[in-house]
């Protein structure tokens, strides 16, 4: 793994170093090529510049027919098992991407280069990989590590400001299941995240990225310690779901998602108010969100009853005890449930008051 900013022009040594291939096939959408195609064409073998392949890179192209018209250009393209798939872009490109790379003739090279702040500190690591149904996100996919992820944080300067807020959820999400240090560090410099300084991003996106690497390393496959990541996934897989992918970035629905764990964490007796106050007023700072979507709790526990965590019919959540520790948990009331997304609607709008007084209000 390579990380840091401008890290960028190493990458065509260190693909060099995986071995010797066939061809190279950079799989990337339209808009990320063109914020980013000219510092990857720079950094890349030559060969893949006539293997560039585009596709529709929003969530509701994350599907079996993209996979399936990725699969076709890489056919017509010459595309053998000695080839090598670069995933240039965020979140659904590595997904998908990923997914086409262990599919294709079995299994290809694969190097990711994430575009986005999502990508950078959470989907590129941990070989998890896949593609929506009707009935649920992720639900088709695989375990496939790449051969090498190369984090360049300067490519983050290309995204829309909506874009990088939205990663920052995932951040939060690092402190709040594992280390409280990081959260307190993002409560001290949440504005200058949000600026993108140097300093900050050096310090929060490696980060981020050796927690996530030591979970993967200790649970490969998500049958324990792994499900902690999760943490506020559960909602807003469902939250994504519900609104046909349309209404909500990823990290916008993890925020929301979030707010409901720890309020439901909060019903449950396990996660202290104090806590609960402290997660909800560091995501308000990160800006204005998409509000919470005009449906019923029902319509929403049905839609998670589809998520992928669902164990012999009954739902999973990750919850925190304090921030810095997380658990996953099965078998909870669906009336706490109900009542955290009854109050997760409003409770941006007294994340301030909640933050004074160390109390909720439902």
């Amino acid at each position: 793994m390579l990380s840091g900013a401008g890290i960028l022009r190493d990458a065509a040594d260190e693909i060099a170093k995986l071995g010797e291939f066939s061809s190279v096939h950079v799989l990337t959408s339209p808009k990320v090529w063109r914020a980013v195609g000219k510092a990857v064409k720079a950094a890349i073998p030559r060969d893949a510049l006539k293997n560039v392949h585009l596709f529709d890179d929003a969530e509701t192209k994350k599907n079996m027919r993209t996979v399936e018209l990725l699969c076709r250009k890489l056919t017509r393209a010459g595309a053998d098992r000695k080839s090598l798939i670069v995933a240039v872009g965020g979140g659904v490109v590595g997904d998908v991407a990923g997914f086409v790379a262990a599919s294709y003739l079995r299994g290809v090279a694969l190097v990711h280069v994430p575009t986005t702040l999502v990508a950078q500190v959470d989907s590129s690591i941990g070989g998890k990989t896949g593609v929506n149904l009707p009935e649920g996100k992720n639900l088709i996919g695989a375990f496939y590590p790449p051969g090498l992820v190369v984090i360049d944080t300067d490519l983050l300067r290309t995204l829309p400001e909506r874009q990088f807020r939205s990663g920052i959820a995932e951040v939060i999400k690092y402190g709040v299941i594992a280390d409280a240090e990081l959260f307190a560090y993002l409560e001290q410099n949440m504005e200058k995240l949000l600026r993108q300084d140097p300093g900050v991003l050096e310090f929060v996106v490696p980060r981020c990225v050796e927690i996530k690497a030591d979970v993967v390393s200790r649970d490969e496959r998500e049958s324990g310690l792994r499900e902690n990541l999760n943490f506020g996934h559960t909602f807003g897989h469902a939250l994504e779901s519900v609104t046909k992918y349309r209404r909500y970035l990823h990290g916008e629905a993890v925020a929301w998602g979030m707010i409901a764990a720890s309020l439901l964490g909060r019903e449950l007796g396990i996660t202290r108010n104090n806590d609960v106050s402290q997660v909800v007023s560091l995501i308000r700072r990160t800006g204005k969100m998409p509000d919470w979507p005009r449906v019923t709790p029902k319509i929403l526990i049905a839609a998670m009853f589809s998520d992928k965590k669902t164990r012999a019919g009954k739902l999973r959540f990750v919850l925190s005890r304090r921030i810095g520790e997380a658990h996953s948990s099965e078998g909870v009331p669906m009336d706490a449930v109900d009542s955290a997304m009854q109050l997760t609607p409003n409770v941006l709008g007294r994340a301030e008051k909640m933050h004074r007084t160390g109390k909720l209000h439902g």
